[in-house]
């Protein structure tokens, strides 16, 4: 990724590329005419010379995005040429090189299948975008027509303001403003959700063609492995060669996993910094109907601390039991404590008593009044 983020600045190094510098340039890429060569240049520029004004931006986009298609199948068709050229190399070589390349071949030949398979998905987003610049060429006329009655409208009441044109100006600005708002918010829609599906077209391409890739090329390297590299002297026979049938299950092998392979099954799953992805947040959702779950040491802890409380616990009512049975054990304050409370206890039992007494003297003498 880039230092500050942005396309307009120059990129950092990654890590791969601190622990392994990057070689230096390729040669064979283009030195005359720009990077794409005089027919490139052409092609986007005029893209962005024709049209609505509105659209001109992203005809170049749709533009070079094609270039971009037209290279991936050069490339593609390289590639092919390549894998047979391998193959033809190896056929005079010792027995192991013959098979271990012709076995390479074949797998860089799948890969070339893989580019064009790329190209037409990768076409799905270009479609795509292409379907947004048609409908912000449609917009444009509502934009030039509203412009032009404002102007004239402008006009007029510099020059004559008391022209009767301007109240039909007026109008005619009115419903057109209505007409540019209603395509405005059809253009917004549209291209929010059409830029949506389009880099899901192209995400999801990149994404199966980097992963089978890296399938082939584990593949591959398994291949390499049967290849005896150890050197010998002059005069020395190599051991023979008894590795077709592991070469050939090693192509097979690849050819089930190729075709086995869904998008669901993408073993790059991005982590975001910021937000949890979906299946976290499922997982979170399914643990809150759930008891929590407390970790194994915190359980100890919490057991030894109940331990602890329960000793402590026995060890008070043991002390209260022994102060109960022996009161003279306990303070001068405690003593008249335990005393004031037994006598009030039997103040509060004698004015019961007197209470009772006073009630029954009272009932006696209304019977006798009676």
């Amino acid at each position: 990724m880039h230092r500050t983020y942005s396309l307009r600045n120059s990129r950092a190094p990654t890590a791969a590329q601190l622990q392994s510098p990057p070689p230096p340039t390729s040669s064979t890429k283009s030195r005359f005419f720009g990077k794409g060569g005089i027919a490139y240049n052409f092609r986007t520029k005029t893209a962005g010379s024709f049209g609505p004004e509105l659209s001109r931006k992203l005809s170049q986009l749709v533009k070079i995005e094609k270039n971009v298609l037209r290279s991936l199948e050069i490339a593609s068709n390289e590639r092919r040429d390549a894998a047979k050229q391998l193959s033809v190399w190896g056929l005079e070589n010792d027995d192991d090189v013959s098979d271990i390349t012709d076995k390479l071949g074949v797998l860089i030949y799948e890969v070339s299948e893989l580019d064009d398979q790329f190209i037409d998905r990768y076409d799905q987003y270009r479609l795509t975008m292409k379907s947004i610049r048609d409908i912000e060429g449609s917009v444009q006329p509502s934009r030039d027509r509203k412009d032009k009655i404002t102007d004239k409208i402008a006009y007029l009441k510099y020059k004559d303001p008391q022209s009767t044109k301007i109240e039909v100006l007026e109008q005619e600005l009115v419903r057109a403003e209505a007409e540019s708002l209603v395509a405005e918010a059809q253009l917004s829609n549209i291209t929010r959700s059409k830029l949506r599906a389009a880099f899901n077209y192209q995400f999801d391409s990149i994404i199966e063609h980097s992963e089978k890739i890296a399938l082939i090329a584990g593949y591959g390297k398994a291949l390499l492995e049967l290849l005896d590299d150890s050197p010998v002297t002059p005069g020395e026979t190599r051991p023979a060669y008894d590795g077709y049938e592991a070469s050939k299950q090693i192509i097979i092998d690849a050819e089930s996993a190729l075709n086995e392979w869904t998008l669901d099954s993408a073993q790059v799953k991005p982590t975001l910094s910021f937000k949890q992805d979906y299946e976290d947040y499922e997982e979170e959702e399914d643990d809150e109907g759930q008891e929590p779950q407390i970790p194994e040491e915190e359980e100890e802890e919490e057991e030894e601390e109940e331990e602890e409380m329960e000793d402590q616990g026995q060890e008070q009512s043991i002390v209260e039991d022994n102060l109960d049975s022996h009161p003279s054990q306990l303070d001068p304050e405690q003593q008249q404590q335990t005393w004031s409370e037994e006598e009030v206890d039997e103040e509060h039992d004698l004015q019961e008593s007197l209470q009772e007494g006073e009630h029954e003297q009272v009932h006696e003498a209304a019977v006798s009044n009676i």
